[in-house]
């Protein structure tokens, strides 16, 4: 059974960046997209950036230009860069596996992110 593990959520004011740690507890490699998804205060839980086993990543359009998503299978590890962080970006963010050959999603406890001054 896989387990996600994040870290490196908190507050931060507007402006500044973050970046967050999904680690897995065995190896991601080959066998996982990885996800980060994020649920606003009273919103459901929308997408925010995917990461395919290969190494491409995508982040969802409104957020393009200021996160990014990146893995490294050998820390079992994805990260989620967030820049220029506002207010709206407010919200427990969520590390997502979606393992491929069983098409069966884990999930990690998820992370709080504030912004605010």
């Amino acid at each position: 059974q896989l387990q996600l593990v994040e870290s490196g959520g908190g507050v931060v004011e507007p402006g500044g960046s973050l970046r967050l740690s999904c680690r897995g507890t065995r190896s991601l490699y080959g066998a996982y997209i990885m996800n980060w998804y994020r649920q606003l205060p009273g919103k459901q839980r929308e997408l925010v950036a995917t990461i395919s086993v290969a190494g491409s990543p995508n982040v969802t359009a409104p957020l393009q230009g200021r996160f990014s998503i990146s893995r490294d299978d050998l820390k079992n590890t994805v990260y989620l860069h967030m820049n220029t962080l506002n207010p709206d970006d407010t919200a427990v963010y969520y590390c997502n596996a979606h393992q491929i050959a069983n098409d069966y999603d884990y999930w990690g406890q998820g992370i709080q992110v504030t912004v605010s001054s």
